[in-house]
């Protein structure tokens, strides 16, 4: 060792062979069973080989088995001999055995590297060809495809890399649209796994029912807030006005039909199962309302949530007044209350999650570093990051990379 080269140290591990060394490809095909990977290492270890890359992948009981091996050094055992015998001990097996020579490792993957998560219900060979496709006419190469969930809806997670995850998500969102399935692009790396807090939107979000319309009904208003509701939605009337507007309509209520409307209030398919598992892997968890305190502190208390604001309905002397006290909780204040929610959790926008289905939600959802559209309005659709159009809350799990396997396995265990 020359004086300009210090030895190296314990922490400093011999680097590998050159790009150019010789490596097998070994290729094992056939019906699964238990043992299989053990005895090809088995087979392998004889002839002193390194393993320098692994990829197995088991589908209704077939195996493909890979793996990537330096050749035998010269002057030992031969390559024709390792091939013989891993020939023969595939055959003894009744699988099949692919022996494919070459030099070095597996070629770099290029610059930028994004997961593409499709839902689908069904999920479509046509449909996977045109994203497939789509992938590879933005200059991205599909590295792994693997299938995340199979039932309430078919989830695969594609890892691509060579292109941006912007370029991607505006390549691949026309597609979603037209095909009829939901498609999520995601920055591959630790953040995703770092995605520590997600907030959701509450009516028709969270919930099936719209609140407003369950007090309404109570107070037989309902043709009324509807008609209110529809102003909003023409632009005759801002959030601030039309929410002043129906809880007017609202006067005189006993405030016991609170507890009526808390128990009118239906969870979306897959709420608890979002939130559950979100808990149980260190998630935060909040809502943000322009609904009532009345009702969300009642679902934070019941689901255990961590954070959660919305408007609140004034009461005097047992009765509603037809007016709201305190802050308003609009479009701007969803956004705002978002950012509060991430500073007292300790987390950055960068690494929260924004679930909402209305146009009051949308700078929530842009504000995060990850906004869903949950069975929206086309305009937050298109402007969300993402859309979920399945009425099961808990498939957002699959766009954080959580499969149903991780879900009912956490299900099993005991709290």
């Amino acid at each position: 060792m020359s004086a300009s080269q210090p030895p190296r140290s314990p922490e400093s591990p011999e680097p590998p062979r050159g790009t150019d060394a010789p490596t097998l490809l070994v290729k094992i095909f056939g019906k699964d069973r238990p043992g299989i990977t053990a005895g090809l290492f088995d087979t392998l270890a004889a002839y002193a080989v390194d393993v320098v890359d692994i990829e197995q992948v088991v589908t209704r009981g077939r195996i493909v088995l890979c793996a990537l091996v330096t050749s035998p050094e010269p002057g030992g055992t031969t390559e024709g001999d390792l091939r013989a015998t891993v020939h023969s001990w595939a055959e003894s097996l009744k699988l099949q055995a692919e022996i494919i020579s070459g030099t070095g490792d597996n070629r770099p993957r290029g610059d930028g590297r994004s997961h593409v998560t499709v839902l689908g219900h069904p999920l479509t060979a046509e449909s996977t060809a045109a994203i497939a496709a789509r992938i590879t006419s933005t200059g991205g190469n599909i590295d792994r495809i693997f299938r995340l969930a199979k039932y309430p809806v078919t989830a695969v997670e594609f890892a691509v890399s060579g292109t941006g995850t912007e370029e991607l998500r505006t390549a691949l969102a026309p597609e979603a649209a037209g095909l009829g399935v939901d498609i999520a692009v995601v920055s591959a790396g630790l953040s995703r796994r770092a995605q520590r807090l997600v907030v959701m939107d509450v009516d028709s979000t969270l919930i099936q029912d719209e609140v407003i319309e369950l007090f309404a009904a109570h107070a037989g208003c309902e043709a009324e807030v509807a008609s209110v509701t529809e102003q909003a939605m023409r632009g005759e009337l801002d959030f601030e006005q039309s929410l002043h507007a129906r809880v007017a309509l609202l006067a005189g209520l006993d405030v016991s039909v609170v507890e009526k409307v808390r128990a009118e209030v239906r969870l979306t398919p897959g709420a608890r199962t979002l939130i559950r598992t979100l808990k149980r892997l260190g998630y935060q968890v909040g809502v943000v309302s322009g609904g009532f305190t009345q009702v969300t502190d009642d679902l934070k208390e019941r689901l255990g949530l961590d954070f959660a604001s919305a408007n609140t309905l004034e009461v005097v002397d047992g009765r509603l007044t037809g007016r709201v006290v305190g802050d308003i909780v609009d479009r701007a204040g969803k956004a705002r209350l978002l950012r509060s929610f991430a500073e007292q959790a300790g987390v950055p926008l960068a690494q929260t999650v924004a679930i909402g289905d209305g146009a009051n939600d949308l700078d929530m959802l842009n504000t995060a570093g990850l906004g869903v559209a949950f069975n929206a309005k086309p305009v937050v659709r298109q402007a969300a990051h993402t859309a979920v159009n399945v009425p099961f809350l808990d498939t957002v799990l699959y766009l954080l990379g959580i499969t149903r396997e991780e879900v009912e396995a956490a299900d099993g265990l005991v709290d």
